[in-house]
């Protein structure tokens, strides 16, 4: 079968609150908000727009409002060219929508309106989609749905990519494991990967043992590791001032699949992804700095 698209995101597509506060404040009280905007995001979308912003041919399967076709985020997608024919359009529901909160350390507490996205739970598996791929990226989104999406991308022999990121939560301990046993690549920054080690008691060898060939760990300002039957590599992050640090890793993922499913080394695919996501953190929003391959790989270069 002749496929058509590189990266089919599955997960969430979002309007964004993304809202600056001194500090987060305890129960009961209360803490000024010292900016807030209204962005495209959703981390499944974030990857998507990314990954094609850098040249790949993305397709999205997101759960959206029953008025999405009509919004100016629906135009960006198909501006990008996108492949949306396997959205879910959910009459009478609300696109999800994320409040993402920073404080002045860069610390961040998420709350998330699912709306339309509850509609996951009962939807099929997009056949035809993951037919017409080349690889799958599982975002966050809902567990069951990852799971049998992933289960049929790897029936199908394809690279699945996952990165369960404030939605790890939601997994328990089975559905972690039935995801992950059909895992290529599993993202994760350095909080999600140790939360995921101790969930199911195992090291990163035993990890690895489960299923997924490379770990990617993003530690932020201090770069990413990557495990796997190679030796541990580690990657500085380029240095940049950083306005907003939402959708940073969901930007590498777009960055570091762009390069590998083109069949570059695991250094190089992390070496680019660092690049791209130093372009995201110089602005607020996870889509409003999105920079071109030639931008990446410029910057990739004068850093590395």
């Amino acid at each position: 079968m002749v496929k058509n698209r590189d990266l089919l995101a599955i997960g969430h597509s979002a309007h964004d609150y993304i809202i600056r506060v001194p500090e987060f404040p305890k129960a009961n009280f209360s803490a000024p908000i010292t900016k807030m905007k209204t962005f495209n995001g959703g981390a499944a979308a974030n990857v998507a727009c990314v990954g094609a912003k850098l040249g790949l041919k993305t397709s999205l399967v997101s759960a959206v409002g029953g008025d999405f076709k009509r919004t100016e985020y629906y135009e960006h997608m198909q501006n990008l060219g996108i492949d949306t024919e396997s959205l879910i359009f959910v009459p009478g529901e609300e696109t999800p929508t994320a409040f993402v909160l920073t404080d002045d350390n860069d610390d961040q507490i998420s709350y998330f309106y699912w709306g339309a996205a509850k509609e996951f739970g009962s939807s099929k598996v997009p056949v035809k989609a993951i037919e017409n791929a080349e690889a799958v990226h599982l975002a966050t989104g809902d567990p069951k749905f990852n799971w049998k999406c992933s289960q049929e991308a790897k029936n199908q022999d394809l690279l699945v990519s996952f990165d369960p990121g404030q939605d790890l939560g939601m997994y328990d301990t089975k559905k972690l494991t039935d995801v992950i046993e059909n895992t290529t690549i599993l993202f994760g920054n350095h909080h999600e990967i140790e939360r995921i080690l101790d969930a199911l008691e195992v090291d990163l060898t035993g990890l690895r043992s489960m299923g997924p060939k490379i770990i990617v760990k993003t530690c932020g300002a201090n770069g990413c590791e990557i495990y796997s039957s190679e030796d541990k590599i580690k990657i500085d992050a380029i240095p940049t001032e950083a306005v907003d640090p939402t959708g940073a890793g969901d930007s590498y993922r777009a960055g570091f699949l762009s390069r590998f499913l083109n069949g570059e080394s695991l250094e190089e695919s992390a070496k680019f992804a660092s690049s791209v996501s130093s372009f995201i953190i110089q602005h607020q929003g996870c889509q409003t700095n999105m920079p071109t391959f030639d931008e990446a790989f410029e910057r990739m270069n004068e850093f590395y």
